[in-house]
Parts: C-alpha cells; sequence; structure tokens
C-alpha cells in the first residue's frame, strides 16, 4: 500500500507517524514534507498548495490514498482534483471545507441550524463596522477575517481604539487579502477553551479525545498569538456530561446541516469550543486536523487509522469501533526566537539523533530541514516535543525533560504547558 500525505509541518509528521505504525506497513510519501518526515517518508518538493503539481505527484507514485492534511488545499479543491483523477482522499471537497474557508459561511450555518455560537455580525464596509462596535460598546469584542489567514486572522480588541484600528487594518489595508474584505465581528465568549477533532463520514461523527492548546506565544497566556505553543489531551474540563451535551447540540446538527446544505463533509471535523456559563459554544470549525493538536490527539488513537480513512470513504464509520488508550498525552512546542512576529531560519539542531528523536518523547518536526546530516530549523514552530504517560503530570514531566536535551539558536519555550489542565484536575 502506498499512501501520500500532503503538508509539511508537525501535523502532517503526527498522520506519517501514526500510518507507519499500521498493520498493513504502507510505504510512505509526503509533499512538501520536511527533516524530520524525511527520516520516515519519501519526500517531495511541491507545494502543499500545488493542486496540478500535486495531481502530477499522485500520477507518478500512483498512491493507494492521498491524505490532504492543511486547510488552504481543501478549500481550494485538492480532494476534488485528485478524486476526478481517480485517487481516494482523506479530506473534505471544497464544498464542504467552507465551513473553515469562510467565517461567514459557518456563522451563517450555525444561526440556521441553531447551533450554539457566539452573537455576530457581518460587514465589508469599515464605517459601518465602526458604527457598530461603537453602538455595542462592550470590550474585549472578537474581529474575524472571514476568509483563511494562516490562524492569524482573528484579533481580541480589548477597548474602541484597538477595534477601530483592527477594523480598518482588515477591510481598508487588506491586511490579510481578499480574505479580510468582508469581517465578523462576534460576542466574546468566556470560559475553557476545548479542541475536539472528529472522523465524520458525512452521516456518522466520532469525536477523537479533547485536547487543550496554548495559542500565546509566553508563559501566563502572555504575548502575541500564535498557531499553537503546546497542547495537552485529554482536556480535563471536557467531562462526560459535557461531551454528550455536545454530541447533541453541536457534533450531529453541525454534520446533518452541512448534509442539508448539499455539502456533505467526509475527514475530519475540528470544532473550537468555549464551555461558556450557558453551556457549549463554538468558536469555530477547522475543515482538518488542527496543529498542534493531532501531536496529543493521534498518538493516544489505538484503532488503525487506515482503517478509519476507508471507513469514512466507504461511509461505513457507524460499523467501526474507534478505540483510545487510557492516557494522557502532552506536547511542547520549541520555536524560533522573535516568533510569530520576526525570526530567524537555518540555525543548528543539537541533541537530535539520526531520526530526529530524543529518549523518552517523540519529536514531530514543524519547521526543519536536514542537509548534510544535520538538522536545521526552517520555520518558527521548529519542533513539538511529545509525551504520553497514566497521568498528564508524568507526561508533562517527560516532554519537558527531554525539551531539554535539545537546543538551537535562540529557541524558546513556554514553561507552563498543561499548568491549568493540572489546576482544573486538583481543582
Amino acid at each position: 500500500m502506498k499512501i501520500l500525505v500532503v503538508g509539511g509541518g508537525g501535523r502532517e509528521h503526527a498522520i506519517i507517524m501514526k500510518l507507519a505504525g499500521s498493520d498493513k506497513n504502507p510505504e510512505l510519501f509526503c509533499a512538501p514534507g520536511n527533516g524530520g518526515i524525511s527520516r520516515y517518508a519519501k519526500c517531495f518538493d511541491v507545494k502543499a498548495t500545488d493542486i496540478p503539481g500535486m495531481v502530477k505527484l499522485a500520477q507518478e507514485i500512483q498512491p493507494d490514498w492521498v491524505f490532504v492534511a492543511p486547510d488552504d488545499p481543501l478549500v481550494m479543491g485538492m480532494a476534488d482534483e485528485l478524486q476526478k483523477a481517480g485517487f481516494k482522499t482523506f479530506g473534505p471537497r471544497a464544498n464542504a471545507a467552507i465551513i473553515e474557508g469562510s467565517k461567514i459561511f459557518s456563522k451563517n450555518l450555525m444561526k440556521k441550524y441553531q447551533i450554539p455560537t457566539g452573537a455576530y455580525e457581518v460587514f465589508d464596509n469599515s464605517e459601518e463596522a465602526i458604527a457598530y462596535i461603537k453602538k455595542q460598546n462592550t470590550y474585549p469584542t472578537v474581529i474575524k477575517a472571514d476568509g483563511l489567514a494562516l490562524g492569524k486572522g482573528v484579533i481580541l480588541a480589548q477597548n474602541e481604539e484597538e477595534a477601530v484600528e483592527a477594523v480598518k487594518s482588515m477591510i481598508d489595508d487588506k491586511k490579510f487579502g481578499e480574505s479580510s474584505s468582508h469581517i465578523v465581528i462576534e460576542e466574546f465568549l468566556t470560559g475553557p477553551e476545548v479542541s475536539v477533532l472528529s472522523f465524520t463520514d458525512g452521516k456518522t461523527v466520532v469525536p477523537m479525545v479533547s485536547s487543550m492548546d496554548h495559542k500565546r506565544a509566553l508563559d501566563n497566556d502572555e504575548g502575541l498569538n500564535t498557531g499553537g505553543m503546546g497542547t495537552v489531551a485529554p482536556n480535563p474540563y471536557y467531562t462526560e456530561a459535557i461531551a454528550a451535551e455536545c454530541m447533541e447540540k453541536i457534533f450531529k446538527p453541525t454534520i446533518e446541516a452541512m448534509q442539508k446544505e448539499g455539502r456533505p463533509f467526509t475527514g475530519c471535523l475540528y470544532f473550537g469550543l468555549m464551555l461558556t456559563p450557558d453551556g457549549a459554544k463554538v468558536i469555530e470549525y477547522n475543515c482538518r486536523f488542527g496543529d498542534p493538536e493531532t501531536q496529543v490527539v493521534l498518538p493516544l488513537l489505538d484503532t488503525d487509522l487506515i482503517d478509519i480513512m476507508q471507513a469514512v470513504w466507504d461511509g461505513t464509520l457507524d460499523k467501526l469501533t474507534v478505540n483510545w488508550k487510557n492516557q494522557n498525552a502532552a506536547c511542547v512546542v520549541l520555536a524560533s526566537g522573535g516568533y510569530p512576529v520576526k525570526y530567524e531560519s537555518g540555525k543548528e539542531i543539537s541533541g537530535l539523533d539520526e531520526k530526529g528523536q530524543v529518549q523518552g518523547a517523540f519529536v514531530y518536526h514543524a519547521g526543519t530541514k536536514f542537509t548534510d546530516d544535520k538538522f536545521l530549523t526552517a520555520g518558527g514552530r521548529v519542533l513539538g516535543v511529545t509525551a504520553t504517560g497514566d497521568t498528564l503530570e508524568h507526561a508533562l514531566n517527560q516532554a519537558y525533560q527531554s525539551a531539554e536535551l535539545i537546543s538551537f539558536e535562540k529557541m524558546h519555550y513556554r514553561h507552563d504547558i498543561g499548568r491549568r489542565a493540572l489546576q482544573a484536575k486538583q481543582g
């Protein structure tokens, strides 16, 4: 069996490793891949967003599966084009991937089908948006670019000045290009945040283990928003009772809504939730595995991922039992100095073995390249050091001890990943 994975980050490395552990012993390919992935799969220099290039590569490799992992190519229609060329894919078609590709689409979908989410209004004119903000006069307020913006298209404005600046930068200055020509201004929700990834064949939805992301760059949730500086799973705030409520009010209704809209969603649907005093509400949907959530969720999966992919493709997910290890997982992201703004690449990474690993944890490579028998930094988030354990404390200790074995110039990471989760367990 041959499998081609599209993408080149930590998420893709986690997917590659889960596929590598299959009894089916697949031959693995990745495009574009990275330094760490290249030790386990054959990598090709084709951009994740190059749809004609990826179809051509698939025609050369003739894989049994193409796993399209990132959001951009899914929203652009890569799964559609690969399927037209005769390849089985894991990942939604473009008409379903819009659930992440357009914030306006997803908010309108939730309003239409009464799926709990924050109140919102949509604008494409900065003067009208600013007038609305001044009239509401409640802060913080959430301002989102409609389209994809590399996870950076959300601004939490703490006051009127910040809100006005955010609106002008998005609509007038096109900060995120066409992605921000339309914006959503929505209610600021409070409560613990939870990420729940799910497998779905368009009819059945099977939630994965919950997780807790840490978005801010610095300790104590300070600094700028990033793509994620670390994660733990499961999320202690996400109880069995809340899971049952989410299945009834959010997960099933979302899958049914997409089916009714003629946009059946197949693949991995990510629910970003806020556990508010009024119950769980959707902050956002993603049309794919989250990064770095995948790095703590997939190590806990006890069912063959290829069997799940097949059930999703066949529409028989209701016939498959998906099992999970009764363990905890923690991931600490090692980032380049200056991330998420300006940082340098090409720094030599020390402390890794020839497979890019350290003892006591698994190191998922996000922004690395492998040249002249050396691993070099090649991105903002460089490595995700992940450990599992019977307790969250054990998983965190292992991840941090392993992280201390690795170094590169100006490396930085948060020292409080999982702290809130530990407090929740103790409280």
